[in-house]
């Protein structure tokens, strides 16, 4: 049937007919190999994925990875990627984040990341890994509260106050998961259509992986973070054919 369909069709709408027809798990597996393999890495897709997906969805685009290109996502990650932002990802890719929330370490936990960052010279990028990338995020959310009131200000601002780059945008992105996964998507759905030109792939991509998993909720997100319907915001920058297929009509 897709093939079919890829005879009938063209440009963006066939892209969008062809993933909607993609399997989840093998859709964010064949964007995670794009990323790796195409002209340079798009660190980009990377982030958003291995940043929202959950431990067992991670494990099962692992397996669908292997299955479909005959390769390890680990390694083929570890070949594109490098330093910090390497390790972090690499944790991400385990999916074996702790369960529920250790109240004796939410404040611990705090302080350990004051201390890395806003609380030395230097930054202890080894300390926020570790935390951010295996704590739950029911647990990390009491952390961000601990840490405002222990340094006044948020995590996300001593992240990117003292450090960098890939790094830098895969910490605040697990920050944002940890706090809102739709929210996060909500953002990353307005920068898409923002710019001076709309980003096909990043709308294309958070529309497709999310259209069965948090769409509403995503939804509702947009519409309080931006004062704008996510239904009115996609239909001045896209042709009917494409709008027409996400059913916002109580947007």
């Amino acid at each position: 049937l897709a093939d079919a369909l890829k005879s009938e069709l063209g440009g963006l709408f066939e892209s969008l007919i062809v993933a909607l027809m993609t399997p989840p798990v093998s859709y964010d597996a064949s964007k995670l190999h794009k990323a790796l393999k195409g002209a340079g890495t798009d660190d980009e897709v990377l982030i958003e994925i291995l940043a929202s997906r959950t431990g067992e969805q991670i494990k099962d685009i692992i397996k669908v990875y292997k299955k479909e290109f005959g390769g390890k996502l680990e390694k083929d990650i570890c070949g594109d990627t490098s330093g910090h932002y390497q390790k972090l990802l690499v944790i991400l890719l385990q999916g074996n984040r702790e369960e529920g929330v250790d109240e004796e370490k939410t404040e611990k936990d705090a302080k350990d990341l004051y201390a890395a960052g806003e609380g030395k010279f230097g930054t202890d990028e080894e300390k926020f890994i570790t935390i951010l990338g295996n704590r739950s995020a029911e647990h990390l959310r009491k952390v961000f509260d601990a840490y405002k009131k222990l340094s006044g200000s948020d995590i996300e601002d001593s992240i990117e106050g003292e450090t960098t780059g890939n790094l830098e945008n895969l910490l605040v992105a697990v920050v944002k998961c940890a706090r809102s996964v739709p929210q996060f998507f909500a953002e990353g759905l307005y920068k898409s259509m923002r710019r001076a030109g709309t980003d096909d792939d990043t709308l294309m991509r958070i529309m497709v992986s999310r259209s069965e998993v948090d769409m509403l909720d995503i939804r509702a997100s947009f519409k309080k973070m931006y004062g704008v319907s996510l239904y009115s915001t996609i239909q001045v920058t896209q042709s009917s054919s494409v709008f027409c297929l996400f059913h916002f009509d109580k947007c």
